[in-house]
Formats: C-alpha cells, sequence, structure tokens
C-alpha cells in the first residue's frame, strides 16, 4: 500500500470515530442536532438517542476495521472491502436522506479507493 493509500485510510478511520462520537458521546450536543440536521428537541427523545447510539457503535467498528486492516494484517482487500461498504452506504444515503451524503460520508473513502490503484 502507498503511502497516500494509508494516510486517506486514516482520515476515514478518524472521521468514523468522530461520528461515533457525536452519535454515542455527544448524543444530545448542539453540534451532533446541526450535523445530522435535527433539532434539539429530537435529540432528547430516548429512542432517538438509543438509535444513534447503537448506530456510533457500527461506526466506531468502521473506524477499527480499516486501523486493522491498515496497521495489524496489512491487508489491501479488507481495506478495500470496507471502503467499498462505505461508499455504498454513502450512495444509499444520498438516494434516501440528502444527495450530498455521498461526498461528506463517502468523499474520503472514494479518494482512498482511488489511490488504490496507483
Amino acid at each position: 500500500m502507498n503511502i497516500f493509500t494509508i494516510v486517506v485510510s486514516v482520515l476515514v478511520a478518524l472521521e468514523f470515530f468522530f461520528i461515533m462520537y457525536l452519535e454515542t458521546f455527544a448524543t444530545t450536543s448542539d453540534k451532533t442536532a446541526k450535523t445530522f440536521g435535527m433539532t434539539y428537541d429530537d435529540l432528547q427523545n430516548v429512542k432517538i438517542q438509543s438509535l444513534f447510539k447503537n448506530q456510533g457503535v457500527y461506526n466506531g467498528l468502521i473506524g477499527l476495521g480499516i486501523l486493522y486492516s491498515l496497521f495489524i494484517v496489512e491487508s489491501s482487500s479488507i481495506l478495500g472491502m470496507i471502503l467499498v461498504y462505505i461508499v455504498g452506504v454513502a450512495v444509499y444515503g444520498s438516494f434516501t436522506v440528502d444527495k450530498s451524503i455521498v461526498f461528506k460520508q463517502g468523499g474520503l473513502a472514494i479518494l482512498a479507493l482511488i489511490t488504490m490503484l496507483f
């Protein structure tokens, strides 16, 4: 793996750790409300908090999977699979929520996949 792929992939992992932080630990913060286009009152709903925390765990595990593929097993095939998954979810989100999600959530992953070609 080239250094640019590693750097961009680490940035993807950091992005997912940040999303995990917002969803799991800062569930009712103004930043979380702004990031996900929700009101502060919406985030006070216990069911929404529970859903966010659950989704946050998934996002944290995606970040860990990226780091695992980069530094533990050094597997470009595992990394590629995770990045394709991220892009797929971002594309789905662009159809179901907001067109910009494909770039906000999938942009770095797309860039990382492109760097894997060189």
